[in-house]
């Protein structure tokens, strides 16, 4: 009997060949259980994938390839720009094994200045963008609320949300710390408070000096008038904004706006660091470490990088690059139709810009020269913690759950998540905790709902566990008991394969005297200067610290909440007349039908809906 052979990469490709023609296109290599290995695009589709219908002439990554391959798909667009887009789309929303992935690409925050209302709100802003005015993006949230608070020392401007703002009856605290000017209640009129809102303006697009001396002149004036209580606290709006200029580091002069891109690679890993210029200042920087293979190149990776780190964000007005990429025309014309206006590429040799693309490139080398020796202790701790729990092999994914409450109330779960690169901020999930018929501090029942609500989306999501989001370890703060709960909610879910470890404080909740409680063994200690348990316990304090902050937040939220935003009906100009007539929120639900039908706009039937709510809630 004859056994046919499956076909090889080669022969698969030479097959498909013979369907192609030369549009431009996006094509896709696939194994032969359809995973993605590839995606790629051309000019023309028929040339380029010719190029793999031979394992010669390849480097060891691609010849992997083009032998995994079973299957390829292939999409034809009118051009090749179109090529580009699709083609780096679909990297983003695949992540394929041999493309270069861009595994932090995250939105960043920018600083908003609202438009539509008489007194516009200035505050922090990440995701799609609306119709106000936007300055950014910034590196990082912390360095928005740095100029943000220099900001309002400096202009004055509210933060609050327009809810808050129209039902105010007496200013908050900012205007008594001097970072409002108290607009809600009249204390400055429409047209000065607008002023104030250009000025902010002009110093975000980096017209300083006459905003300072507008500001010197009005504090000389106030000095010579005998007013020195206005004139120190133009005197400290001037310092903050000498601040927010010094915290802004090193400024350029010749290039008002910019993203500045430096790569370094070594030892088969990349760093690339992007700097935000906007307005002739240093809006911070970011570090991102994309998959290469050891025989990718650098214009190969900046390419790669450029296309998915732009993919929904808009490109500044230049890019400086330490590196150039092949197809430099198509780049431009892609990032300028995504901008709507012309952007200009440069891999600058002398100069200013030369001096910040090395700045840049050596930031590159010092971040990846941090981040291998972290991921070598990394590494290292991970082969003790497979070593101590006699786990198959050091874990690619931990998984570390902890609940946090006080005496049940705004109970929340939390898990963090660790690997070879570290904790991994972006999996890091919050669970509210929803059964309302759990008694008060039941750790037990929370824990219950927060693994099952995990592990029946992982089931749902990826029954298969081709992802890399089924975790190789859990980590449960408790004992026995937590251990074996944990045990018969898996089993209920037919998930008997992950293992798990509680970790229990010891003899006076000692850090160092932990014990481990795993199913079928005996409780067991680690020496108190085993770097295993230290890295468990920071991993166990990780997950308590995130609990924490949920909870907290949680907890603060609930207490700034007014009753009167869930009564339909009721909004703001409607609750400022309310707490006016009545003075408080409480004082409101505890009001008489008469007495709410009194209110000088709240209809009769208004009256009831409220008085009703607050009957059936009490």
């Amino acid at each position: 009997m004859t056994q046919t052979t499956k076909p090889s990469g080669p022969d698969v490709i030479k097959r498909f060949l013979k369907t192609l023609d030369g549009s431009p296109g996006v094509y896709r290599m696939l194994d032969d259980q359809n995973r993605v290995l590839y995606v790629g695009k051309a000019r023309s589709l028929k040339n380029r994938v010719a190029n793999y219908t031979r394992l010669q002439g390849h480097s060891g990554r691609i010849r992997r390839m083009i032998s995994e391959t079973a299957s390829m798909m292939v999409l034809t667009t009118q051009t090749e720009l179109e090529a580009l887009l699709l083609e780096q789309n679909l990297i983003k929303q695949l992540k394929p094994r041999y493309n270069v992935l861009l595994r932090d690409d995250k939105s960043f925050p920018n600083i908003e200045v609202t438009t539509g209302h008489a007194f516009p709100q200035i505050r922090k802003h990440r995701g799609k963008k609306g119709d106000g005015l936007y300055f950014g993006p910034f590196a990082s949230a912390g360095a928005v609320n740095r100029v943000l608070n220099q900001l309002q020392r400096v202009f004055l401007l509210r933060n609050c949300s327009d809810s808050d703002f129209e039902g105010r009856t007496r200013p908050c605290l900012n205007y008594q710390i001097k970072r409002c000017s108290a607009p809600c209640v009249g204390f400055i009129s429409a047209e000065a408070y607008r002023s104030s809102v250009k000025d902010a303006e002009k110093f975000l697009r980096g017209e300083t000096t006459a905003i300072q001396q507008k500001l010197a002149d009005e504090m000389m004036k106030a000095s010579e008038e005998m007013e020195f209580e206005r004139a120190a606290a133009l005197r400290d709006r001037i310092k903050a904004m000498t601040n927010v200029q010094s915290v802004q580091g090193v400024n350029p002069q010749g290039v008002p706006e910019a993203d500045v891109i430096g790569l370094h690679m070594e030892g088969g890993q990349a760093c690339i660091q992007v700097f935000f210029i906007r307005a002739n200042q240093n809006w911070g920087n970011r570090d991102f470490y994309p998959r290469v293979a050891d025989d990718m190149s650098p214009t190969e990776v900046m390419e790669g990088f450029l296309g998915q780190f732009y993919d929904g964000k808009e490109p500044p007005r230049m890019l400086l690059l330490s590196h150039g990429v092949e197809e430099e025309d198509l780049m431009v014309e892609a990032l300028s139709e995504r901008a709507g206006r012309k952007v200009q590429v440069l891999v600058p040799q002398r100069g200013e810009k030369a001096e910040l693309v090395q700045g840049a490139v050596r930031n590159a080398r010092e971040s990846l020269g941090r981040k291998m020796s972290e991921s070598a202790t990394q590494a290292k701790l991970l082969r003790g913690l497979a070593d101590a729990f006699d786990l198959p092999g050091p874990p690619k994914r931990i998984e570390v759950y902890d609940n946090s409450h006080i005496q049940g109330s705004h109970a929340v779960g939390a898990m963090i998540v660790s690997g070879p690169e570290g904790l991994e901020k972006s999996q890091y999930r919050k669970f509210n905790i929803k059964d309302t018929e759990l008694t008060p501090g039941d750790d037990f029942g929370m824990m219950k709902e927060v693994l099952t609500r995990r592990f029946k989306r992982l089931l749902k999501e990826d029954p298969e566990r081709k992802s890399d989001l089924w975790p190789d370890l859990l980590l449960i703060d408790g004992g026995a008991g937590q251990v074996s709960a944990v045990r018969d909610i898996l089993r209920d879910l037919d998930v008997e394969d992950v293992p798990m470890v509680g970790v229990a404080k010891g003899v006076d909740r000692d850090h160092g005297k932990e014990e481990f409680h795993r199913t079928g063994t005996r409780p067991f200690a680690l020496p108190r200067t085993d770097p295993v348990l230290y890295f468990i316990q920071r991993l166990r304090d990780e997950a308590h610290r995130f609990a924490i902050g949920t909870h907290r937040a949680k907890r603060a939220k609930a207490l700034v909440a007014n009753p009167l935003d869930e009564v339909p009906g009721v909004g703001p100009g409607r609750k400022r007349a309310l707490l006016k007539h009545f003075g408080s929120a409480k004082a409101v639900s505890r009001a008489a039908l008469a007495d709410l039908k009194a209110v000088d706009g709240i209809s009769d039937a208004l009256a009831e809906t409220i008085h009703a709510h607050f009957h059936e809630r009490g």
